[in-house]
């Protein structure tokens, strides 16, 4: 029998300690990448493909991750599973400062983003079920936990390109360390703080998940997952190869960042939206919006548009579907639900990257694989408007 979860006095604030796994594991460990990328291509001598495969790996990780999350989220608990998982995301920045090797590379971002995954599907059940405890609140409550991400993407946003730009070319294994620093100070509060769901984690049991009923929302999370991994890959390259500095640089990482704060309250009323895959839908089309703007030049009003417009769906994309699952599933079959559709996610943004980067490669243009990024999104957020609630 699943024991009562208990309450939480402070549950907004304990959400955005616990969304300080997802700053890690994703804003830091899988998209600071991209701000080293070109850095790290040139001086290691990697072609466009090879770059895309360290995003592959990684999403290949993060696909496993989420395969195993639930395994271990019932043998460790969930707050347990979120806590060493971020850590082991901390070690495995800390092995990318140390070596140029492409398989040490490769190993490296194969293990943040299996340990990614398994914080992200625990932080999610853990956070959906902080918010219950304020079930007038819960949708806003539980979107602060997919706003983590921006705080990590702002933070590396405002620190690589100008340490890039300090240390010169080659410097790429300084803003590792870096970004290792900044992550071991955030898992502080994330150790520390009080979330007592060791006591019922332990109740929840794994239970089986039926695809068909959801077989074209998890068509468009895969989607999502391929399209938005290239923009998140590229786009600092683009920037750069249409003749953005530093500060340009930083300036549009960083707006990607800061949109992820205004994100609880420009989609707090579609998140709220039991009907199906229609929240989804309306997010989902912003963010295929947002992924279509640099098509049509480099203009930094452009390119700065892009990336708020972008950025304040990519977040809510996420969120949209902790919200379909809460809305469709009961809280013990929350575990299993959000894993199934980060599978879905996972095997999307394993493909994206390196796709993507052989396409560049063939056409010698990133405007053509950002083309295909752009429709990827679009066709999901067309597929989602087709997701009816699923029956108990």
């Amino acid at each position: 029998m699943r024991a009562p979860a208990p309450s939480y006095p402070h549950p907004a604030r304990l959400i955005l300690i616990l969304s300080l796994a997802p700053t890690v594991g994703l804003g830091i460990g899988r998209f600071a990448y991209s701000l080293v990328l070109p850095d790290m291509r040139e001086q290691l001598a990697w072609s466009y493909s090879a770059a895309g495969f360290m995003n592959t790996i990684n999403a290949a990780g993060y696909l496993a991750g989420a395969l195993f999350a639930s395994r271990l989220i019932q043998r460790f608990g969930l707050a347990a599973s979120v806590r060493w998982s971020t850590l082991a995301c901390a070690l495995s920045l800390a092995l990318c400062a140390i070596s140029g090797n492409f398989a040490v590379l490769s190993f490296a971002r194969l293990l943040v983003g299996f340990a990614a995954a398994i914080g992200f599907v625990g932080g999610g059940a853990l956070a959906a079920t902080i918010a219950q405890s304020r079930p007038e609140r819960a949708n806003f409550l539980l979107s602060l936990f997919y706003a983590g991400p921006g705080i990590g993407i702002l933070a590396s946003g405002l620190i690589a390109p100008f340490v890039l730009q300090g240390f010169g070319a080659g410097s790429w294994w300084i803003v590792w360390w870096a970004m290792t620093l900044l992550s071991a100070i955030m898992i502080v509060p994330l150790m520390l703080a009080p979330f007592h769901a060791d006591a019922f984690a332990g109740g929840i049991v794994r239970t089986k998940f039926a695809i068909m009923p959801v077989v074209i929302y998890l068509a468009a999370y895969f989607l999502f997952g391929a399209g938005y991994i290239a923009y998140m890959t590229f786009m600092i390259a683009y920037v750069r190869d249409g003749g953005g500095g530093a500060v340009a640089q930083s300036a549009f990482w960083s707006l990607i960042g800061v949109s992820a704060f205004v994100t609880p309250w420009v989609w707090r009323r579609v998140l709220a939206l039991d009907r199906g895959g229609l929240a989804t839908t309306i997010i989902l089309g912003a963010n295929a919006l947002g992924a279509a703007l640099p098509i049509f030049g480099h203009s930094p009003l452009l390119l700065g548009i892009s990336a708020l417009v972008f950025g304040v769906a990519f977040f809510a994309v996420v969120g949209s579907t902790t919200a379909f699952v809460r809305f469709n599933y009961p809280p013990e079959a929350w575990p299993t639900a959000i894993a199934a559709m980060t599978i879905a996610f996972g095997i999307g943004q394993t493909l994206g990257p390196i796709v993507v980067g052989a396409i560049t490669d063939a056409m010698g243009s990133l405007s053509f694989a950002l083309n295909v990024s752009a429709a990827m999104l679009a066709l999901g957020a067309v597929l989602s408007a087709f997701q009816r609630k699923v029956g108990p």
